[in-house]
């Protein structure tokens, strides 16, 4: 399965499961965007990674544990509460950012 199918199939199990909500071609943020209260929570980056949106300390936690680094959007700055994950099961962390991102 491609990065795209895999985030294709993320996309349709969260938005038939919860208040998710798909964008394409959001500005400056990849192919598309999942949004929850209007506000981005995960998308695929141009260079086939899922992004999630979590807290700083969370971020902190998962890229010393080795599931991802922190995102770089291109510009040179990494962002602390976007953490960009290559491999592995996506679903669980687009469910916490979901979670996230629908209370903050």
């Amino acid at each position: 399965m491609s990065v795209e199918e895999q985030f294709a199939a993320l996309v349709e199990t969260l938005t038939g499961s919860s208040e998710a909500v798909y964008e394409t071609r959001a500005k400056g943020f990849g192919t598309g965007t999942l949004k929850v209260n209007g506000r981005i929570f995960a998308l695929l980056s141009s260079r086939g990674q899922l992004v999630v949106k979590l807290p700083r300390k969370r971020v902190d936690a998962l890229v010393a544990e080795g599931v991802g680094e922190r995102f770089d959007p291109g510009h040179g700055r990494l962002q602390k509460e976007w953490l960009s994950v290559t491999n592995g099961d996506w679903e669980p962390l687009a469910r916490e950012a979901l979670a996230y991102g629908a209370h903050h």
